[in-house]
């Protein structure tokens, strides 16, 4: 198929989101002049008359399009410490950039990250399927973090406010320094002067960028 443009890119990115996440059918055809709209329907990746409007390969397609631009937000917030409200626009120009597939790359490098910045999910790969481990993951969760270890918490992958909450208590955040002591028969781990024990599922909230430092 050929290469979709950026406007394409945009349009199905935003016809996946109210379609899926927000269980809306948009009203397009005010933008049946626009030469992306048709660029798509020529593509075969959207009818008009269809319901949900996207075709099998739209949304295929539209899928795609949301997985590397939240990808990409969690690689400039991870990785790159870009800050919001840069995330987003940077996102978009960077989404862009990447060739069909590298997205697969990035989401390994990045431990398989199930939310972006923003909390909202990231579509799964093939690579996530697989849990693809070819390249080594700058980012693990907590219970993959070697003994001795020190990393920084990037993220925690949670909607549930209790749990939250609790690592939160424990002064586990975005940025906090953090190494692991011990993993039977739970989690032991160090932040600043003072030591926690978790159990697996929680370990496995806590996302970690790994530090080149080891005790």
């Amino acid at each position: 198929m050929e290469k979709l443009t950026d406007r394409e890119e945009e349009i199905l990115e935003f016809l996946w989101i109210e379609i899926k996440e927000n269980k809306k059918t948009p009203n397009i055809r005010v933008l049946k002049d626009e030469p992306a709209l048709k660029g798509l329907i020529e593509k075969k990746l959207l009818d008009l008359d269809k319901e949900g409007l996207l075709t099998e390969e739209g949304l295929e397609e539209a899928k795609l399009c949301v997985r590397r631009h939240r990808l990409a937000e969690r690689l400039l917030a991870d990785i790159l410490d870009v800050k919001d409200p840069f995330i987003h626009q940077a996102s978009c120009k960077f989404e862009h950039a990447l060739h069909y597939g590298l997205e697969d790359n990035i989401c390994t490098l990045l431990g398989h990250p199930k939310t972006c910045p923003h909390g909202k999910s990231i579509p799964e790969g093939d690579c996530c399927k697989k849990f693809e481990k070819v390249t080594s993951p700058l980012i693990v969760p907590l219970k993959e973090l070697p003994c001795g270890q020190i990393g920084k918490v990037s993220y925690i992958n949670t909607q549930d406010r209790e749990v939250l909450k609790k690592l939160i208590a424990m002064g586990i955040q975005p940025g906090s320094k953090i190494k692991l002591l011990h993993r039977f028969p739970s989690f032991v781990f160090e932040m600043g002067t003072s030591c926690f024990a978790i159990d697996k599922e929680l370990a496995e909230n806590i996302y970690v960028l790994l530090s080149k430092s080891k005790s």
